[in-house]
């Protein structure tokens, strides 16, 4: 059964897209919504420009019907402007001339109609007001996932006949070609995102297959599916595709995030990537690697070691060195195996002359980098802000989990973070899910010259477990079952 959806202004202050984002149901704007957009459509920053894309939005849907009436989306669903339902009784306290109440008096009128009416409002305070009068009300969450949807994982299984899969390394093989199976055995069409890597089987024979990539309307052969990167041969089909990423032209790939679990090479691939296109490549297309790592201490007791920044980093960069003494090893063996004493020069000569750098994260801010090999494999916390207004209301602890919650999705192991020593109530938040105090960084804030505790999280599934157990309305956020 479709549903009817009232959506609040901040909806759209907040994602001015948000009407695509309720399928075939419908959509109901009140007339305060509409005015609200109005006031702040010339205000400066986030909500100006999010207030301008939104009126820009309902033009563009006016000039297709009757908004009044209704005009279909996309989506399959309709959205109109609703100027009825003024006289809809509020519970006392309640101002019924505010924007708040006409938008409440809508929700009402719609039910007392007859409508399944749900508001949907980033107002904590408005639900709690739809609750009192019987009104179901919802979060909107941009991260929501429709029921049966997977999340993008970069890949995709399919299937071809066997004739195109035998041309397919000449031929490639046009989208329309290509189907998969449901649970039903019954074909389904197949809708790639550009740049997807997709794993081609045989309608005949399943356990033939062909790995490619989706670009410009078809799936062409992988371009480096022969190349060995410093000699590294992929042993999976997720190395494979992990490689073709990694080697393919900035211009086609700027920015390549790798995601799975600790021991898939991805940092040693990413380092094997960056050394064959540094050293060996004919037009070395790069002129260094630049490791960047959080350059906190895990371990209290040491504390703060001295020296130049890059002594410092330099326990930081251990893993980095370990990957590159299999590199270099596996780069010896084409005659003999390296002694320790060589492998040990070699990599000295990569730092020391500078094919190899190490920065730590704090001091990338403002940084213009180019034509360098950027390796970033932890998370580093820069700022998490929340307005005066809109503090105490638990805006932190839904920020915070859904941003260790993308970093885990793309695989970073460990956060970093500095917080003012002053600041409690963000030190209760960032020990509640699970950082923990590494180390001071003296006079670290410019504005007053307070000390900023560095502190840490090398667990982070755990410490987001302990918080979604206790707020298990947090799931909404990154769409996970509750």
């Amino acid at each position: 059964m479709q549903k009817t959806y009232v959506l609040d202004a901040n909806v759209l202050l907040q994602a001015p897209y948000a009407l695509e984002s309720f399928e075939d149901n419908h959509i109901v704007l009140p007339l305060a919504v509409l005015e609200e957009l109005d006031t702040l459509k010339g205000a400066d920053g986030e909500a100006g420009n999010n207030a301008r894309q939104a009126l820009r939005f309902l033009e563009d849907l006016r000039l297709r019907g009757d908004l009044v009436k209704s005009v279909t989306l996309p989506s399959g669903g309709t959205v109109r402007l609703e100027v009825n339902h003024v006289d809809a009784a509020l519970p006392q306290g309640i101002e019924p001339g505010s924007r708040a109440g006409r938008v409440l008096k809508v929700c009402r009128g719609l039910m007392d109609e007859g409508a399944p009416v749900t508001l949907v409002s980033r107002d904590m305070v408005a639900r709690i007001r739809a609750q009192m009068m019987e009104v179901p009300a919802e979060d909107f969450t941009t991260d929501r996932l429709p029921d049966g949807a997977q999340p993008y994982t970069g890949r995709a299984e399919v299937y071809i006949s066997d004739s195109l899969l035998t041309a397919f390394k000449k031929k490639g093989a046009p989208a329309e070609e290509l189907y998969t199976v449901d649970g039903a055995g019954e074909r389904k069409p197949v809708s790639l995102t550009e740049n997807q890597f997709v794993l081609l089987h045989s309608d005949t024979e399943p356990k033939k297959t062909m790995l490619g990539r989706f670009r410009e309307g078809k799936v062409a052969a992988l371009r480096f599916g022969g190349v060995r990167p410093f000699g590294v041969k992929p042993r999976s089909v997720g190395q494979q595709f992990m490689q073709e990423a990694l080697l393919l032209p900035a211009e086609e790939a700027p920015l390549a995030i790798i995601q799975g679990p600790a021991g898939t090479a991805k940092t040693f691939y990413a380092l094997a990537a960056g050394l064959e296109q540094v050293l060996e490549a004919e037009e070395r297309p790069y002129r260094k690697i630049l490791v960047c790592r959080p350059n906190a201490q895990f371990d209290a007791d040491i504390g703060f070691l001295p020296g130049s920044e890059q002594e410092k980093i330099s326990p930081l960069m251990r893993p980095i060195v370990d990957n590159l003494e299999i590199l270099l090893d596996l780069e010896g063996k084409k005659k003999e195996r390296r002694s320790e004493e060589e492998l040990r020069g070699r990599i000295d000569y990569l730092f020391d002359t500078g094919v190899i750098t190490a920065e730590a994260m704090n001091f990338m801010r403002g940084r213009s980098i180019t034509d360098t090999w950027l390796i970033i494999d932890e998370g580093h916390i820069t700022n998490v802000a929340v307005h005066p207004d809109w503090r105490g209301r638990g805006c932190g602890t839904r920020v915070l989990y859904a941003l260790i919650q993308a970093a885990i999705d793309v695989g970073v192991q460990y956060m970093t973070l500095e917080v003012r020593v002053s600041n409690e109530p963000a030190l209760a938040l960032y020990k509640n899910f699970g950082f923990k105090k590494a180390g001071l960084r003296k006079k670290y804030y410019e504005d007053n010259g307070e000390d900023a505790h560095i502190m840490v999280n090398d667990r982070l599934p755990q410490g987001l477990e302990r918080v979604r157990k206790a707020h298990p309305e947090l799931a909404a956020l990154t769409g996970e079952t509750e």
